[in-house]
């Protein structure tokens, strides 16, 4: 797929989309430039592309992988003036947005009512845009942010039926549905609790601590090991839970769902291993190791992974894996990543590189996992803080 010049924009919104628009492209062109793969003359048609329409800035469009977040995201790695000066306005404007959404949710607990996915995950909520406080060093609206997700952990009671604070009123594809009676609570690290648990567990291991803290860690850590499955290397979670299951204490399926970053047991378990790390809790990141281990050397989990992106397939697999690796207590993790690489170019060699060029399900994001390759170590920008990986 060629990077050269933009396509046509597929959608509203392309341009400022991390995800799988013209911000995820230039980001890859911009981290590619720090380590000297190319100059900056192949960002330049992207940047411009993503600055093309006026930034959107409306709070409730505003998430770390739409509108002006992603904007500013991006431009955090391109380290020029114009950046710089444009960075200074979009922080001033972030931190408003980051305000006016706490606050709503703040009203939302108060009233005792249930969170949607888009008020706290990753992808579009909470979470997300305290991963850029975090990644810019804004200590007022990190702490503010993290003071929310503690309360988010807070039990809540519906229907006479005690649930954690983070059961959402909405459906997986984050809409109220009459498939989901009583909502559902998600495990994954894109869209569900996963992400609250690695961004308190990762603000904490860099000193930004707010009263409550590690008691929401471990408030998450406790209901993940209430829904584990299996022991050791068979550990697996499911990726999302329905009331009924919730209510008679059992999942309705049996097995592991696809080993991905976005809601499978990698993502999961890189959670936990950071966690682990923050409190100092060597045998949960242990176990979380052990479960990240197990699925990689499970073929019938693997053989789930049917594209090679970053949020659903071998690149996200692996990004995760290079970035558990790094902080494991042993080099088990690190010894299969050789095997996991041959697998991912094998399933190019076989099927080609995706349609797409974002940075989640496009060649974007594959580029940039081949670039964060253990062999390769000139790679030091943490680009993948979006991912809530870096550590």
């Amino acid at each position: 797929m060629n990077h050269d010049a933009p396509p046509t924009p597929t959608r509203p919104g392309w341009s400022q989309s991390l995800y799988d628009g013209a911000a995820g492209v230039a980001l890859l062109h911009a981290i590619r430039a720090h380590t000297g793969e190319e100059d900056r003359d192949a960002l330049r048609p992207w940047a411009a592309a993503m600055l093309k329409s006026p930034i959107q800035a409306v709070p409730e469009a505003c998430g770390l992988y739409e509108g002006a977040p992603a904007v500013a995201y991006v431009l955090s790695f391109t380290h020029t003036n114009t950046a710089t000066r444009a960075l200074a306005t979009l922080d001033t404007h972030l931190a408003d947005v980051t305000r006016q959404r706490l606050k709503r949710a703040h009203a939302r607990i108060d009233r005792g009512a249930l969170p949607t996915l888009g008020e706290y995950d990753l992808i579009s909520g909470l979470t997300g845009l305290g991963v850029y406080h975090l990644h810019r060093g804004h200590k007022t609206e990190l702490r503010d942010t993290l003071a929310y997700l503690v309360r988010l952990t807070e039990p809540i009671t519906i229907d006479a039926q005690l649930l954690p604070g983070w059961w959402t009123s909405d459906s997986p594809d984050l809409r109220p549905t009459p498939r989901w009676p009583g909502g559902h609570g998600n495990f994954g690290l894109a869209h569900g609790i996963a992400g609250p648990l690695a961004l308190l567990a990762t603000a904490l291991r860099h000193g930004h601590t707010v009263p409550g803290q590690t008691q929401a860690i471990t408030r998450i850590c406790d209901w993940l090991d209430r829904w584990r499955n299996g022991t050791g290397s068979h550990t697996w979670w499911p990726d999302l839970i329905t009331r009924a299951e919730h209510r008679h204490g059992e999942l309705q399926r049996s097995g592991p769902r696809r080993p991905s970053w976005c809601y499978g047991t990698p993502g999961i378990a890189r959670a936990q291993q950071l966690a682990g790390i923050a409190l100092g809790d060597h045998d949960r990141q242990r176990q979380a190791e052990q479960a990240l281990a197990g699925c990689l050397t499970d073929n019938q989990q693997l053989a789930l992974l049917t594209d090679a992106s970053l949020c659903h397939g071998w690149a996200g697999l692996i990004q995760t894996v290079s970035r558990a690796a790094a902080d494991a207590t042993d080099h088990e993790l690190a010894s299969l990543l050789p095997r996991l690489n041959d697998q991912l170019n094998a399933h190019l060699d076989h099927r080609g590189l995706p349609d797409g060029v974002g940075l989640m399900d496009g060649t974007a994001g594959i580029h940039l996992v081949r670039l964060t390759d253990p062999v390769n170590t000139a790679i030091t920008a943490p680009w993948d803080c979006c991912l809530l990986l870096t550590g």
